[in-house]
């Protein structure tokens, strides 16, 4: 049943289009020399997940300037690759749900738990795009 729980909660995020890493080596992969900005979805099985920062996400991926790549790790489940996508968010304490912003492999944004649990997912997606806005419009350009 648990397993039946969390294909439904991987899949409602990957149904989006986001691109989901299960191995530390599929996030070096992807993150290691990705030129542009990254989205990293730091999922879990927890209520403000499901409840605010899915539904944020899905919010945000309609908004006209988005990261080159979106990608998730899935914190409740897929332990290795969620720790090695935490090893590019430089100085910042391991927190689910959340999502880093990366451009060239480093860190420019991060949206933590406790930016999340207490917010609607408008409030969030705006967050979002905001960083979007500020983080993303470059490359936009650069296209």
């Amino acid at each position: 049943m648990y397993d039946i729980l969390i294909d439904q909660i991987k899949s409602e995020v990957t149904k989006l289009g986001v691109k989901e890493l299960r191995t530390p080596e599929e996030v070096d992969a992807l993150l290691a020399n990705h030129k542009g900005t990254a989205l990293v979805f730091v999922n879990s099985v927890c209520g403000c997940a499901g409840g605010v920062a899915r539904p944020a996400l899905k919010l945000a991926l309609g908004h006209a300037v988005r990261p080159d790549v979106v990608t998730t790790v899935f914190a409740s489940g897929d332990r290795e690759a969620t720790a090695r996508a935490r090893e590019y968010f430089t100085g910042m304490l391991p927190s689910s749900p959340s999502f880093a912003l990366l451009r060239d492999g480093k860190l420019v944004h991060m949206i933590h738990r406790s930016d999340i649990e207490m917010c609607e997912p408008v409030e969030v997606a705006k967050l979002l795009t905001n960083a979007f806005d500020k983080y993303c419009a470059a490359t936009l350009s650069q296209n």
